[in-house]
């Protein structure tokens, strides 16, 4: 049965797993190229900080339509990152350790925030 303690703390361990992925991502981009300081660098970050910052402005809405919109803002942000990831692996800026961890966090959120998506 689905308890409001229940959904209390599925989104407490969403939101911990947006900042763990953000928090990693500015922690990763530290190492990027300097040229990359407003390139990949800014757009990962940004990115990155999308997911939760959306995903707390939707809660913050009165309306279902309105979340709804913010979450599939945060799920396209979400994918985006995801995506810059993948181009910061191939382009050696970050490790396959490091990949892999910031890919299981992607995809853990990813399934979450869908999963919400899905119920509205």
């Amino acid at each position: 049965m689905f308890t409001e303690d229940n959904q209390t703390d599925f989104h407490t361990n969403l939101k911990k797993y947006m900042d763990e992925l953000v928090n990693l991502v500015y922690d990763l981009s530290l190492k990027f190229p300097k040229e990359e300081i407003y390139g990949v660098t800014s757009q990962i970050r940004r990115a990155s900080l999308s997911i939760v910052l959306n995903y707390i402005e939707g809660y913050a809405r009165v309306k279902k339509l309105v979340l709804k919109n913010f979450l599939e803002t945060s799920y396209g942000s979400l994918k985006e990152t995801k995506y810059l990831l993948e181009f910061c692996l191939k382009r050696k800026y970050i490790n396959k350790d490091d990949f892999l961890n910031a890919d299981k966090l992607t995809n853990n959120i990813g399934k979450m925030i869908w999963g919400i998506l899905k119920k509205l």
